[in-house]
């Protein structure tokens, strides 16, 4: 199949994915019309769960999700999408009292869960900032600079580098620190740096003052030195204090995720004398994914433990590895990388893409089966455009500067 697929074919089937199964998906299914914003839950059956807790990161990756696509294609309809979930984290989520938002909310805008996440604060950095390169929103600018302030002065350590995992609604210490039920509660992770990198990266196309910069600066090489494993080239995930690692497992979506994050974090910061380092880093990154992650089919697989292979594949691997594998075939030139991208291209489009339902499919098992179970909804705290959203224009707008090649 993938010898067939010319760029243009491949930027065809990805607009036709984007506008109409996600997008549209999103725009039809889940405008919360009863309450506000969007709708917090949607079972994998399809059924709406009306009455289901709204999370942040949900919010304010469809707030970016919107945004770009508003950027993409100057669709008012987008930009509308976007400004709901602004208003919605604006109205609600924000803490009037101690700055920052709220990590999870009721219908009614009462906070369920009141702790300042990390990663949650930083995926609205990430969406307002993507709201003001479409609007040039001074308040909105002027939130994400609040936001920035807030993570600098409680979440920062200063000693050892990076960020703490997550802080009271005072911005006290805490000791619920993890992410998810998943998630070991360690002081730091690899997942909230990358995410803060992510928010840092956007924040600095639009706002770029020196104190910034260096933090972007820094995280990038915290990236290098603490949290690339230089013996296997795979991401570490969890940290205490001192950046000792506390768990052996390979995630494999979010090394090729991280890959291509920060070459994109050390090309908007521009500084010539890292772009070098990132560059072998990505590829090298991606060359380890590509030769244990990835089955004959072209899915990626979820981890290795060390032990054992999780070898079901979830939504959001697959989208980052078909931009993953693209961005290293541009780093590199080598063709493994753009036939990689190819298949990963195919197996969403066969088996994770739901052509009756909509949107993406959650998990699908090695044989490409789709997974039905009741915590792994169609839409949810987790279940967000975000990931598959930002591949389809990722890989359109690496695919229109590839167009001789591919």
């Amino acid at each position: 199949m993938t010898q067939q697929l010319t760029g243009a074919r491949w930027q065809e089937e990805l607009t036709a994915e984007l506008k109409d199964n996600i997008l549209g998906y999103w725009l039809n299914n889940t405008v919360d019309e009863k309450y506000f914003g969007y709708i917090g839950e949607i079972a994998s059956s399809g059924e709406k769960l009306p009455e289901a807790d709204k999370g942040l990161v949900l919010h304010a990756r469809i707030m970016w999700t919107f945004a770009s696509a508003y950027r993409l294609y100057k669709d008012e309809k987008y930009l509308a999408a976007s400004k709901r979930a602004y208003e919605a984290l604006r109205t609600h989520f924000r803490d009037p009292e101690h700055g920052g938002l709220y990590w999870l909310i009721d219908v009614k805008g009462a906070a369920v869960s009141d702790k300042k996440q990390v990663y949650g604060q930083a995926f609205v950095i990430y969406a307002l900032s993507e709201y003001v390169r479409v609007t040039d929103d001074p308040e909105a600018l002027a939130w994400a600079e609040e936001i920035y302030r807030l993570l600098e002065k409680h979440a920062y350590d200063p000693v050892h580098l990076g960020y703490i995992e997550a802080l009271a609604r005072d911005w006290t210490e805490t000791d619920e620190l993890s992410l998810s039920g998943k998630d070991l509660n360690e002081r730091k992770s690899m997942n909230t740096h990358l995410h803060v990198l992510e928010a840092y990266t956007n924040l600095y196309r639009v706002w770029k003052p020196e104190g910034l910069k260096a933090k972007l600066k820094e995280l990038i090489e915290v990236h290098l030195d603490k949290i690339i494993d230089a013996k296997t080239d795979h991401f570490l995930l969890f940290f205490d204090d001192e950046w000792h690692s506390k768990a052996p497992h390979i995630s494999y979506g979010h090394d090729i995720e991280g890959s291509w994050l920060l070459w994109e974090a050390a090309e908007v910061l521009g500084d010539a004398s890292l772009l070098p380092h990132v560059k072998e880093a990505a590829v090298r990154m991606a060359h380890a994914t590509l030769e244990q992650g990835v089955d004959e089919d072209g899915g990626l697989f979820n981890e290795y433990d060390g032990h054992h292979l999780d070898d079901s594949k979830d939504w959001w691997p697959q989208a980052e590895a078909m931009v993953g594998f693209l961005n290293a075939y541009q780093l590199s030139g080598e063709a493994k990388y753009l036939e990689a991208a190819k298949h990963s291209w195919s197996f969403i489009s066969k088996f994770v893409s739901d052509r009756e339902g909509g949107e993406w499919h959650w998990q699908v098992t090695r044989a490409g089966e789709p997974v039905v179970q009741a915590n792994q909804p169609k839409v949810g705290q987790w279940k967000c455009p975000y990931h598959n959203s930002r591949a389809c224009i990722e890989a359109l707008e690496r695919l229109e500067h590839l167009k001789s090649e591919v």
